[in-house]
């Protein structure tokens, strides 16, 4: 079985458990779990968890989230994004002449309504999306034509930032063309943020409505883009090159870069292996204060990796937060 971290590059048509019914094929593995939805047509980060890693699903979910997004203005949906049924559009013309009523510098009254959405804000869930009400996801109320009140939910966006040069203009330097109004927005949020939300509250301010046009999500947490793999590539080394396989999962312990290696005595293991609360003398080589350690990457004297843990003041002991490897020698 294997254990750890598989960090997809999801494409478009592939919903985020599509992903992990394929991953089940590939690897002929059942434990397995992905760490955030990501809508059919979005692409990008998605971390899929194997094995003992399925017990980091929920803390990675709710590690920051980072996106790149296209946001075409003139256009609002009922699915908040370019593929819904259109409610309300203007020309490219008209759209820019709403925006240069308000502000020659079409970048900066951009930026000015962009900015009202950073921090902790309050965001209506879509209608299609995943979300249970009364023991239904909104997306299949939605498909049968109906509309139900949401409550707000609390979400923080970190940042956005615009791309320099604004709005986008294919063609602008040939013969004039009106620019296409397309934003390039690079977004910085936490847990349960909508994107497309955002671009249409954001088209709400500047009075032109909008809606997300693609959408890439470039880290979750410490997980990257560049450390991405397709379902494609993860296929092709699964039947043909087992070692760049293994290379390509991450270790379980690899979520907790920030986190001090400890490790414990074999004469104490059993402590470990039960889950209980280790002492200082129960630790090998330890090279700064024991009290010090805060939260720490537990392993035994063979560097398997088996448990965080933390220091707990009121114990003055480590105390575990989510054991990983449990009773191997049971």
């Amino acid at each position: 079985m294997y254990n750890g971290i598989i960090v997809i590059h999801k494409e478009p048509g592939y919903t985020s458990s599509d992903v992990v019914a394929k991953m089940r094929g590939i690897l002929r593995t059942r434990k397995m779990g992905h760490t955030g939805t990501l809508d059919p047509d979005a692409v990008g980060v998605l971390p899929v968890c194997l094995g003992n890693a399925t017990k980091l699903v929920e803390l990675i979910a709710d590690r920051d989230k980072e996106y790149l997004c296209r946001m075409r203005l003139g256009l609002v949906t009922d699915t908040q994004d370019t593929g819904g049924e259109v409610l309300r559009s203007y020309t490219p013309e008209e759209t820019l002449r709403i925006l240069r009523s308000q502000s020659k510098d079409l970048t900066a009254l951009i930026e000015s309504a962009a900015e009202r959405f950073v921090g902790d804000i309050s965001q209506i869930p879509p209608m299609y999306s995943a979300v249970r009400i009364g023991g239904k996801r909104l997306y299949e109320l939605a498909r049968a034509g109906k509309t139900i009140d949401r409550p707000a939910r609390q979400v923080t966006i970190r940042s956005i930032e615009i791309a320099p040069e604004g709005l986008l203009a294919p063609g602008a330097a040939e013969g004039g063309a009106v620019p296409d109004p397309v934003v390039t927005m690079r977004v910085v949020c936490g847990k349960g943020t909508y994107i497309r939300t955002l671009c249409e509250d954001i088209g709400e301010i500047l009075t032109t409505g909008a809606a997300m046009e693609h959408l890439t999500r470039t880290r979750v947490g410490n997980f990257y883009l560049e450390q991405a793999v397709t379902l494609d590539e993860l296929d092709v080394l699964a039947h043909t090159d087992e070692e760049a396989l293994r290379r390509v999962i991450l270790p379980t312990d690899s979520f907790f870069p920030e986190a001090p290696k400890v490790t414990v005595r074999n004469g104490a293991l059993k402590y470990l292996e039960n889950g209980n609360p280790l002492g200082e003398e129960d630790l090998k080589d330890l090279t700064v204060p024991f009290g010090s350690l805060e939260r720490v990457r537990v392993y035994d004297e063979e560097k398997r990796f088996y448990a965080l843990y933390r220091y707990s003041p009121e114990k003055k002991q480590l105390v575990p937060v989510k054991m990983f490897l449990e009773n191997t020698h049971s």
